[in-house]
C-alpha cells in the first residue's frame, strides 16, 4: 500500500515499471500479501458477450473501427443475447459483461434496455449485469441503472489529453473531455466505475503510464481492465514492423502496471485483460499472479467471436463456453485462486467509496 504523497507516488510507481526482472519477482511476493488481505483469494468471473461491432468511432488502434472496411459486421438479435445470458447463468457466472462498438442511436439504447429489463427479470438479483458500451448520454446511463446495469467500464484510454488525441481523430466524435464527463456522470448516477488504459502504444511514455496510475487514484475509481498495444493491420496505428520483443515488453510492462495498481489502490477490482493471453498463453493467469481479481470468460456465440477483433490473434474463438469454464478453472489452481462462482464480485473499494 502507497502512502498519498503525489510526487512519493510517483516516483516508486515509475520504479515499479523500470524495475529488473529479479526485483519484480521480488515484488509479487508484497502484491500477493495486499491482494489477498484486500480482495481475498476468490476471482471472479463476468460472462462476456460481445453484442455488435458495429461502431461510430474512428479510434486510430481498434480493429472494429468504423473506417476499417474490411471488417465482417454484425449484430446479434436480443434473443441470441439472452441465450448468452443463460448459458453465463448455467456455468454460474456471477456477473455478465455486454460490451459492444460506440453507438447511441435509440435503436440501440432502447435493445439494451429490453435485454437489461429480461435478464432481471429471469434471473432477480442473481446475475450482476456490468456494460461497456462506450459514451452515453447521463438520460440513457441513468436509464440503463434504474433497470438494473451497476457496473459500467468506459476506458480513458490514456489520461494525457494530447496523447488521446494521437490515438483519435480530433472531432466531436472523438472529444477527450466528453468521455471524462462521462465517468464522472456514472458516478454520480451511482454505478460501480471502471476505467483503464492502453499499455505501450505508440508515442506513449513510461512517465504517462505513471499519469495514468495516479488518474485512477484521484478519480477514485472501482474497477480497472487495461492491456498492451497489440496493433491491427486495419489500423492507422498498425506497426508492420512489430515483433515478438515489442510485444514481449508491453507484456511485461502490462503486468507491471497491474502489481503498481494493487499496491496503489489495494481494494478495487483489476481485470486480467484477454489481450494478454494473446501474446502469452498463461497471460491471464499470470496477471492474476500480478494482483488481477477479474476474467471474463467469452459466451458470445461462437459465430460472431471471430468477428470482434479488436486487435490479431484473438483467443478463445473457437471454445465452447463449458470449455472455457473447465480451462479456466484449472489455469487458476496452478495459481492458487478459488473462483468465486455464483457471485457478484464487486469491487469493496465501491462499498469504501460510497
Amino acid at each position: 500500500m502507497l502512502s498519498d504523497n503525489n510526487n512519493d507516488i510517483k516516483d516508486l510507481l515509475k520504479s515499479y515499471l523500470i524495475t529488473d526482472e529479479k526485483e519484480y519477482i521480488e515484488l509479487l511476493s508484497k502484491v500477493e500479501k495486499v491482494t489477498l488481505d484486500n480482495v481475498g483469494d476468490k476471482v471472479y468471473f463476468r460472462g462476456l458477450i460481445e453484442l455488435s461491432n458495429y461502431c461510430v468511432k474512428d479510434c486510430y488502434y481498434c480493429g472494429i473501427r468504423k473506417g476499417n472496411t474490411e471488417a465482417h459486421r454484425y449484430e446479434l438479435s436480443v434473443s441470441d443475447v439472452l441465450s448468452a445470458i443463460d448459458v453465463a447463468y448455467e456455468q454460474n457466472y456471477g456477473s455478465i459483461v455486454i460490451q459492444a462498438g460506440e453507438r447511441t442511436d435509440i435503436q440501440f439504447v432502447d435493445k439494451i434496455s429490453e435485454i437489461i429489463i429480461e435478464a432481471k427479470s429471469r434471473y432477480k438479483d442473481h446475475l450482476g449485469i456490468t456494460l461497456s458500451l462506450g459514451e452515453q448520454s447521463k438520460e440513457t446511463l441513468q436509464k440503463w441503472f434504474d433497470y438494473g446495469a451497476h457496473r459500467y467500464l468506459l476506458r480513458i484510454e490514456t489520461s494525457n489529453r494530447e496523447l488521446y488525441y494521437k490515438w483519435h481523430p480530433n472531432n466531436a466524435l472523438h472529444d477527450y473531455d466528453n468521455r471524462l464527463s462521462t465517468l464522472y456522470s456514472l458516478k454520480e448516477i451511482g454505478y460501480q466505475v471502471g476505467t483503464g488504459v492502453l499499455i505501450g502504444a505508440p508515442f506513449q511514455s513510461v512517465d504517462d503510464l505513471v499519469n495514468d496510475l495516479v488518474f485512477y487514484k484521484t478519480f477514485d475509481i472501482d474497477m480497472v481492465g487495461m492491456g498492451p498495444f497489440i496493433s491491427h493491420p486495419n489500423t492507422p496505428l498498425f506497426d508492420k514492423k512489430e515483433t515478438s520483443d515489442d510485444l514481449k515488453h508491453r507484456f511485461d510492462l502490462s503486468l507491471r502496471m497491474i502489481t503498481s495498481l494493487r499496491l496503489l489502490m489495494p481494494t478495487i477490482n483489476i481485470a486480467a485483460a484477454t489481450s494478454l493471453q494473446a501474446i502469452d498463453p498463461m497471460g491471464r493467469e499470470k496477471a492474476v499472479r500480478a494482483g488481477a481479481n477479474i476474467i471474463m470468460p467469452n459466451v458470445t456465440p461462437q459465430k460472431s467471436r471471430a468477428d470482434y477483433q479488436l486487435y490479431p490473434n484473438k483467443p478463445c474463438i473457437d471454445e465452447e463456453a463449458w470449455e472455457c469454464k473447465g480451462c479456466l478453472e484449472a489455469r487458476l489452481s496452478m495459481v492458487h485462486r478459488d473462483i468465486g462462482f455464483g457471485e457478484y464480485g464487486d469491487s469493496p473499494h465501491f462499498f469504501e467509496r460510497i
